[in-house]
């Protein structure tokens, strides 16, 4: 009998829980959003794996019928692909392993396939379809006004999550409550995670406000920003150490992250790729960072070439005497 699997895109709603049915739909159904049910198709590989609810992975077999969410990625390093990309074999990838849902349609050379599925069904209850807005409770509107510092990078995998967390230790010896968040991206539960995990008090993201990932109608995914700032502010923090996924050019929205936090960050941290890419987003973006870090910085020698390239102070949160240095900035741009 084949089981089912709960990714990470599930967490916010009850269906571990409670019952439900899966029922085919007609394609001028599907939306985003939407929970359905795809079984595995071919031998486990190494992207065979799935992000449950509680953040740990497990591998999946052939004839397992995971959970996930139809959505958009747009990964510069990673995968391409969409669910309005699936044909009519119904054959889709698990995008990521939180149980982003969609037909990848380019992949970098180095990656190896990603998983594929078949779709099975939407989740249903009462004859009605589920989706993740199903399971958003009202928000009250709380205003914004919490000391921000923003962590932004010049691509994936660039060293914002290491970067926030280091930001986090050091912000809670210093006696601070903290919360931490994911704003843009492709749902993923470790990133957060890790931010609890280095001591956060809260830890939300796009995915408590109903969206997959952040590609979506800018004037949609404000809307869903603001409540997920007002989840924030109500918690009352010192500090929210906030993380961009991507970069700003990108299209997860980042720019509207930077449009309705621009009074209330403190504290700018630019995690690059490489020291080239530094003067790229500055010159691209026109955003002037207060810090510069991630891989760009790993070695003094990388540092010293981002001094020279753009004349920004470089800093390296993995080398002692540069990350004191780091946190030094930081906290007299946030006024401790």
């Amino acid at each position: 009998m084949s089981k089912y699997f709960f990714s990470s895109l599930t967490r916010i709603s009850d269906l571990a829980e409670e019952g439900f049915e899966v029922e085919q739909r007609d394609r001028d159904e599907w939306a985003t959003g939407d929970y359905v049910v795809g079984e595995v198709v071919g031998r486990a590989g190494e992207f065979s794996r799935v992000e449950l609810r509680s953040g740990r992975m497990i591998e999946v077999v052939e004839g397992d019928l995971v959970i996930g969410a139809w959505g958009c990625r747009r990964a510069t390093l990673e995968a391409v692909g969409d669910w309005m990309a699936i044909e009519d074999d119904g054959m889709f990838n698990a995008m990521t392993a939180a149980g982003l849902f969609g037909r990848v349609t380019s992949l970098a050379p180095l990656m190896p396939p990603l998983m594929r599925l078949r779709y099975t069904g939407h989740v249903c209850r009462m004859g009605q379809k589920l989706c993740m807005d199903d399971f958003i409770p009202p928000i009250p509107d709380v205003a914004y006004d919490c000391p921000t510092l923003l962590v932004i990078g010049t691509s994936m995998s660039a060293g914002k999550t290491t970067a926030a967390k280091r930001i986090i230790r050091h912000l809670k010896e210093v006696g601070l409550r903290i919360v931490g968040t994911k704003l843009t991206g492709a749902g993923r539960y470790r990133d957060v995670l890790a931010m609890w995990d280095a001591g956060a008090d809260d830890i939300y993201d796009f995915v408590d406000v109903g969206l997959p990932s952040t590609i979506t109608d800018p004037e949609r995914y404000r809307l869903r920003l603001r409540s997920l700032l007002s989840l924030i502010a109500a918690r009352q923090p010192d500090i929210v150490v906030a993380e961009a996924g991507a970069s700003p050019l990108e299209p997860y929205n980042g720019e509207v992250v930077l449009e309705e936090l621009r009074d209330f960050v403190k504290c700018t941290v630019l995690c690059a790729s490489d020291p080239y890419a530094v003067s790229g987003v500055i010159s691209g973006f026109g955003y002037e960072p207060d810090v510069v870090a991630g891989i760009a910085t790993n070695t003094t020698a990388s540092v010293e070439l981002v001094r020279r390239l753009t004349g920004h102070e470089g800093f390296s949160f993995m080398i002692a005497e540069e990350s004191g240095d780091a946190f030094e900035v930081i906290r007299r741009r946030l006024g401790l």
